[in-house]
């Protein structure tokens, strides 16, 4: 969790500093005042990337050169960030170089509810595979070694096909490949089995109107089950040489909850999408607490309002305040304010970059609009 946050030169915002409650912080404006800028720089300094933009530069405000972004989390541990179009990326954690992005997505746990999250159901396998990778990422210890290894021995094999290597160095790279694989497969298999428990009794409290519907796991796991993964290699070389790259392993692999055995997209509204990724998030959550006594996860929630009505997003906030979370949401509608309850939450007003706290003065004295 963040007890302090500063920005510098990111899109709209020229200089602001923030000291979030450790519950949940309302990010209240506007469309086009910056809100979802607030939401990118808390997850560019737990990610080193962007949700919004492939590349950095395209993060700094108009008409300069750099940006900086500061966060002190409430084990006092400072991370610093700073991009600037000469040198490029450099990070800091807890005051040293960091060696490795996924030593500061360990260190920062966070997930991103996006305003568009239905498209969960309509994008591609590798977005779903990211997000079951995260909560596997942070629970079983050797994951990121495992996938780290496949992904370097992959890109190996693709290479002796693409430059038509002989069949034998070819298949030198199948018996690394297919025991990082079946590692890879066994933790995500055992880590789907206990979301779809945890995920249950979230998705049934914050939509209760679906409370009798049954949910099923599918997983495919990126090769034919019939068969081993070395024996299903060997057996489509021919078609991986034809194909110019290795088309079948766990990186091909895809996952999904069935409702009442339907795929979600078909059965359920947008706002009921939109519930079903808030379920899954919560339950990464529980899992990451429960399992790693992690309790310093950071949920970012763009537009909460949208898709959702009164009574929805009021059992979203309850639920919120039973999770070991740090939440920051943003929302259009003002009304949200009301619905601040106790010293661990906050009120944050955008307006074109301005950022200020209920009850105190604007902390961006420089304001830029967005256009």
């Amino acid at each position: 969790m963040l007890a302090q946050i500063h920005i510098h030169q990111f899109r709209n915002i020229n200089e602001a500093e923030l000291f979030p409650a450790e519950g949940i912080n309302f990010i209240l404006g506007e469309n086009g005042s910056g809100k979802t800028s607030l939401l990118e720089a808390i997850f560019v300094l737990a990610m080193g990337r962007s949700f919004r933009s492939r590349f950095l530069k395209n993060l700094v405000k108009y008409d300069h050169k750099h940006l900086t972004l500061f966060a002190r989390s409430l084990d006092k541990t400072p991370i610093g960030l700073q991009y600037d179009f000469q040198n490029g990326l450099q990070i800091r954690l807890n005051n040293a170089p960091l060696k490795r992005l996924s030593d500061l997505a360990f260190h920062l746990p966070v997930q991103l509810i996006p305003a568009n999250c239905h498209q969960y159901f309509e994008l591609g396998p590798k977005f779903r595979r990211r997000m079951v990778d995260w909560g596997v990422f942070h629970v079983e210890h050797q994951f990121n070694y495992h996938w780290q290894s496949y992904k370097k021995v992959l890109q190996q094999r693709n290479a002796a096909i693409k430059t038509h290597k002989p069949i034998n160095e070819i298949t030198l790279w199948d018996k690394a490949l297919t025991d990082h694989g079946l590692a890879i497969t066994q933790m995500r298999e055992r880590y789907l089995k206990q979301l779809i428990v945890h995920f249950r009794p979230f998705f049934k409290k914050l939509c209760p109107e679906l409370a009798d519907y049954k949910f099923s796991l599918r997983y495919l796991r990126g090769w034919n089950k019939e068969y081993e993964l070395s024996e299903y290699l060997h057996q489509n070389l021919e078609r991986d040489r034809a194909l110019g790259y290795t088309r079948s392993g766990p990186h091909a692999a895809d996952w999904s909850f069935r409702v009442n055995d339907a795929d979600p997209y078909e059965l359920l509204s947008r706002g009921q999408q939109k519930l079903f990724f808030l379920s899954l998030s919560m339950a990464q959550i529980m899992i990451l607490a429960e399992q790693k006594k992690r309790e310093n996860t950071l949920l970012l929630i763009d537009d909460l309002s949208s898709e959702l009505d009164w009574h929805h997003q009021r059992t979203v906030l309850n639920t919120l305040r039973e999770l070991p979370v740090q939440s920051f949401i943003s929302s259009t509608n003002t009304e949200l304010e009301a619905l601040i309850s106790g010293k661990n939450e906050k009120r944050f007003h955008v307006e074109h970059g301005v950022i200020s706290e209920a009850g105190n003065d604007a902390i961006n004295t420089t304001p830029d609009v967005v256009e």
